[in-house]
């Protein structure tokens, strides 16, 4: 049984300054980020059954609920945009979609959250658990089988799902909010172009076209050494993998052994979203013992994409 995850003991509560090697990264992918996400924005032909349900009192800290037409309890499935946790919208999201999974007779959510000029790490992370204890305390409202939650994003969302599902549990029993007392876990997760960890010096050993000068030096006087690698490590998805951790189907857009493409601009988002961390990932993953599928051109797994994965376990 796994124990309730509490924040480390180190200084980065959501008003903690920055570790400026994380909003040097990502304020300066943003642009990539943004034009990598799996979702594009379209009209909104399928109406929502609830439009910006707040979750907290800050304006980004909403929720999108579209309710399957179903008697009874439904599976729920929730959606995270990318951004590099500086932009994005959760409402730019593909209606093909969300209408598919209401056909199944699955309830669809996708969860806004606060950007790194609001708050700080983990800011973002605080926020999609707490998004999903909400969610998990509407279930009788809502109609919502609370027992069969999944989740899907990309790239920074991608982080965020994955963090739900391999971290430890926030539920706090004792907890006087009823709120907190909801469980933060899923049953089934589909990280999309995620990445591993934000250890950037790992990136540019392992990934290749990435350029350590991307980025800012990282350097930080409000911190010891000690403080900032744990904070990197609390964020950086893949040190929470353990035995118990759901089915996991991850997607990458290209096979590990692709060239490097000869556009410098494809090239940098290219390899912001590279395949060799999903590899990665999946090799912790199968070393706990987790069942997990890697999918990029030309590999054999048995789902077509993310959405069949995550129906078949939520239907279940």
């Amino acid at each position: 049984m796994r124990r309730s995850k509490q924040w480390p003991a180190t200084n980065h509560s959501p008003n903690s300054k920055l570790i400026r090697i994380f909003w040097m990264s990502f304020t300066l992918m943003v642009p990539l980020l943004l034009s990598a996400q799996t979702t594009s924005p379209q009209a909104r032909a399928t109406k929502i059954t609830f439009e910006n349900v707040p979750y907290g009192d800050h304006p980004n800290q909403v929720i999108d609920f579209w309710q399957a037409d179903v008697k009874g309890p439904a599976p729920l499935v929730i959606f995270i945009h990318g951004g590099g946790f500086t932009g994005g919208s959760h409402d730019k999201i593909s209606q093909e979609k969300v209408q598919a999974y209401l056909d199944a007779g699955i309830h669809h959510a996708s969860i806004e959250y606060r950007f790194l000029k609001h708050a700080q790490f983990p800011a973002p992370h605080e926020d999609a658990v707490r998004a999903l204890q909400f969610i998990r305390s509407k279930a009788n409202a809502w109609g919502i089988d609370k027992n069969r939650i999944a989740a899907y994003g990309g790239s920074a969302g991608a982080q965020l799902v994955a963090y739900l599902a391999w971290a430890d549990d926030f539920a706090d029993p004792d907890s006087k909010d009823p709120i907190s007392r909801e469980s933060s876990r899923l049953i089934a997760v589909a990280p999309i172009g995620g990445q591993s960890t934000l250890d950037l010096d790992w990136w540019v050993e392992h990934i290749p076209g990435y350029d350590r000068n991307f980025h800012g030096d990282g350097k930080r006087g409000d911190l010891s050494k000690i403080e900032q690698r744990a904070l990197v490590r609390e964020l950086s998805i893949i040190h929470h993998i353990s035995p118990d951790d759901p089915s996991t189907f991850m997607s990458y857009g290209m096979h590990p052994e692709a060239p490097i493409p000869s556009n410098p601009k494809r090239a940098r988002g290219w390899s912001i979203h590279h395949v060799n961390f999903g590899i990665v990932m999946e090799e912790k993953l199968r070393e706990e013992g987790v069942e997990v599928f890697l999918k990029y051109p030309k590999a054999k797994v048995p789902f077509e994409n993310d959405t069949a994965f995550l129906m078949h376990h939520l239907t279940q």
